[in-house]
């Protein structure tokens, strides 16, 4: 008899944007379709449903025993370190009987860049490689290490390419925000820049970067401005979430925790160290209230 190949549990952190979640919920459903072998839920973390909870309970309910679990994240940052982890925890207790690994975020995959990379020529048309700059713009994190895989995917992203340069900001959270990364990008010469939102898909945070940059951009008319678009769910993200979930279910995982905060004493967030993690409460979780301070996704 053959044994069923473990599920995959896609969590996502959640947006107060409905097409942003929506198009969580779609690429879910793309991924389940395109791999019918295999049981594929997905839930968020907070803001949008359903509650990663519920997507553990659609998968006992078909009989799932198993499953791999794959953070749809570009960054390891709270949620995925922590939040992630402690709700699975949690749904085990509640489902006696399941098992799961867990899997590592994204990354700056060289799947990702390439689509980074379309995205800058969909709105370079006409213009040198070498006389354009791109800021590239993540979320923006608490967490340093988070923040310096932004920095990270930046210099990937400039390696080889030949772009005048590829610089970093961020939207919330993390110095620099967007104004400054373009004030930076200025400093350095750039006449030509690119503002390119890191983020999947859609949501209030890349709709911030666009309306930042559109402001910044009426005010320095020396300076053309061009906005890219997200990432979307393209083809190179669906391959690289089964490539994430087949390191899992091998055991494979790779997880970096050489400047983890919640592991390393890094300068100013030393009371991090060995902090207890516990369950993100989704907000439609039954019987639970969300206690944390207002977000903004």
């Amino acid at each position: 008899m053959t044994t069923p190949q473990p599920a995959l549990l896609v969590a996502g952190h959640g947006t107060r944007d409905e097409a942003g979640a929506e198009a969580f919920r779609s690429f879910v459903a793309e991924l389940g379709a395109r791999h019918p072998e295999i049981a594929v839920a997905g839930g968020f973390i907070e803001l949008s449903p359903p509650p990663l909870g519920d997507a553990v309970t659609e998968l006992v309910e078909q009989g799932v025993k198993r499953f791999a679990a794959v953070p749809l994240m570009l960054v390891s940052a709270g949620h995925a370190k922590g939040d992630i982890p402690a709700a699975l925890s949690r749904e085990k207790e509640r489902h006696p009987g399941i098992s799961y690994t867990y899997g590592r975020p994204l990354g700056p995959h060289p799947g990702l860049l390439a689509v980074l990379e379309r995205r800058i020529d969909e709105v370079t048309e006409g213009l040198e490689r070498a006389e354009v700059t791109v800021l590239l713009v993540g979320r923006g994190s608490t967490d340093p290490d988070a923040n310096a895989e932004v920095f990270k995917a930046a210099r990937l992203l400039w390696e080889g390419r030949g772009y005048a340069g590829v610089e970093t900001a961020f939207v919330s959270l993390a110095a620099p925000d967007v104004p400054s990364g373009l004030d930076r990008c200025v400093a350095l010469g750039a006449r030509k820049v690119v503002v390119l939102p890191y983020f999947l898909f859609t949501g209030i945070l890349p709709d911030r970067v666009r309306h930042q940059t559109e402001e910044w951009d009426r005010t320095h008319p020396a300076t053309e401005v061009r906005s890219a678009d997200v990432i979307g769910p393209t083809d190179e993200l669906l391959d690289l979430v089964m490539e994430r979930y087949r390191e899992a279910v091998k055991g494979d995982i790779r997880m970096n925790c050489d400047s983890c905060v919640y592991r390393i004493a890094l300068p100013g967030f030393e009371d991090k160290v060995g902090l207890a993690q516990q369950p993100h409460f989704h907000p439609d979780d039954d019987g639970h209230h969300n206690h944390h301070h207002a977000h903004t996704h």
